[in-house]
């Protein structure tokens, strides 16, 4: 569970899900990681000029955690920065193919849920 000791700073932020998104965790964590403490407009940016397939999805979800901000909790949007960003299992579809002697060799497609997780910068931490 969580600490009851932020109670103010946890009121400052704003969360977006994305699930049932169609790639490994292992593909979209590197992305993830990358983004966590940037300012929301400048993680949009880099996302952009990402090369995965995969970046579009992470950049919607962080779009619409700036409009669940702006919209919801009439925050500074340029003052969002991601705070988290966290991706989870969900299902794998099995498939398979079928091989030379009669056999059969599986292939996963893995879908994933990523969480944006923004929080307003205060005048503190600067």
């Amino acid at each position: 569970m969580k600490n009851n000791k932020n109670t103010k700073s946890d009121l400052k932020t704003v969360k977006a899900v994305n699930k049932s998104v169609r790639s490994s965790i292992r593909k979209l964590s590197p992305l993830l990681k990358s983004i966590v403490g940037k300012k929301a407009g400048e993680a949009i940016r880099d996302l952009t000029f990402s090369e995965k397939r995969i970046s579009r999805d992470i950049k919607k979800t962080i779009s619409s955690a700036v409009a669940n901000a702006e919209n919801n909790y009439q925050y500074d949007i340029d003052k969002l920065v991601i705070k988290e960003a966290y991706c989870g299992k969900q299902i794998i579809m099995k498939r398979f193919r079928a091989r030379a002697k009669g056999r059969a060799a599986p292939i996963m497609k893995p879908y994933s849920n990523v969480t944006i997780i923004l929080s307003e910068k205060s005048q503190e931490l600067k």
